[in-house]
């Protein structure tokens, strides 16, 4: 008989830092007391521009290194909604020489640490589950995903609404999506002096990016058979 397992409905902190990694269009690399702002071209996002190594994987040269670095990266939300900060991620590590913020090639990085920071505090992350965690497949995709959303078919946001739970609508001025993975879509509910965030699991996790928008939806045909009123003030 096989163990019951329980079904996840949010990301785990690795599977965020490697989305962020991802995703990311800058980071900053702070090593030898100087911040370098790099701009991460192509598909990779940060996670092309560096490569992470096992600790005492590389050899260092006998001048002055090995040289200590950390990756900054700022996860963004895509939408205009309040307070747009998701969270932060740091990685650290030694680099066998010093940085060239010029090299178009990968830098090799010897891990050191990995933490992401959010609402919920911070999260130390270990090589081993970033390297054993697949990448979303919606993390380069879930900003224009969203925009289009928000864009496109406004009116789809507030049916979304059938799905909270009434008194949770109480006194509310908006409603905004703020976040997207394989496991569901969250909603940004402001208030006038406050927000509070909302999770919407899919049926079943994404599988691939074609797999996007039969869970979507799903969701929306839920809310159709919702009878919670979803109007949002005037």
């Amino acid at each position: 008989m096989r163990p019951f397992r329980v079904r996840s409905t949010t990301p785990t902190p690795a599977e965020r830092v490697r989305a962020i990694l991802a995703a990311a269009h800058s980071m900053t690399v702070v090593t030898e007391g100087r911040h370098h702002e790099v701009y991460c071209a192509g598909d990779g996002g940060a996670a092309g521009r560096i490569h992470l190594h096992e600790p005492g994987d590389l050899a260092h040269g006998q001048r002055s290194g090995p040289f200590p670095a950390r990756l900054e990266l700022t996860d963004i939300a895509p939408t205009a909604v309040r307070d747009r900060l998701r969270a932060r991620v740091t990685l650290s590590g030694l680099l066998t020489a010093p940085y060239d913020p010029d090299s178009a090639s990968s830098t090799c990085m010897e891990f050191t640490g990995a933490w992401i920071e959010d609402a919920q505090g911070r999260t130390d992350i270990s090589l081993d589950a970033l390297q054993e965690t697949d990448l979303d497949p919606l993390a380069t995709r879930e900003a224009s995903m969203l925009n289009h959303l928000v864009d496109s078919h406004k009116d789809l946001v507030p049916l979304l609404l059938r799905l909270v739970r009434p008194q949770v609508k109480s006194a509310l001025t908006r409603v905004l999506p703020v976040a997207l993975d394989r496991y569901g879509l969250t909603l940004r509910l402001e208030y006038p002096a406050t927000h509070q965030d909302v999770r919407l699991p899919f049926p079943r996790p994404v599988k691939d990016i074609e797999h996007a928008g039969p869970q979507i939806h799903a969701l929306l045909s839920a809310a159709r058979r919702s009878s919670h009123s979803s109007r949002l003030p005037a």
